[in-house]
């Protein structure tokens, strides 16, 4: 998958998890962690099969980008 096409999936991922997560994160914030739950969401889903279509790719980010989300909460807490 295209980098830049990675970047726009992630930055809308991580957009839709801030919401689920109900965490009030500014556009900027929100897309740095919806790119890297778009990494790690990717490499999760490459070792589960070995094609991504694209719904599948932006699922994994939005899952990747809550697992971020909440490691980054439980964080925060302490």
């Amino acid at each position: 998958m295209p980098m830049v096409l990675l970047v726009v999936i992630g930055a809308a991922a991580g957009y839709v998890a801030s919401r689920l997560m109900r965490m009030n994160l500014d556009l900027p914030s929100a897309m740095v962690v919806g790119v890297i739950g778009a990494l790690l969401g990717g490499v999760a889903m490459r070792l589960i099969a070995a094609t991504v279509p694209l719904a599948g790719a932006f699922l994994a980010a939005v899952l990747g980008s809550v697992a971020v989300l909440w490691v980054w909460k439980r964080v925060m807490e302490r």
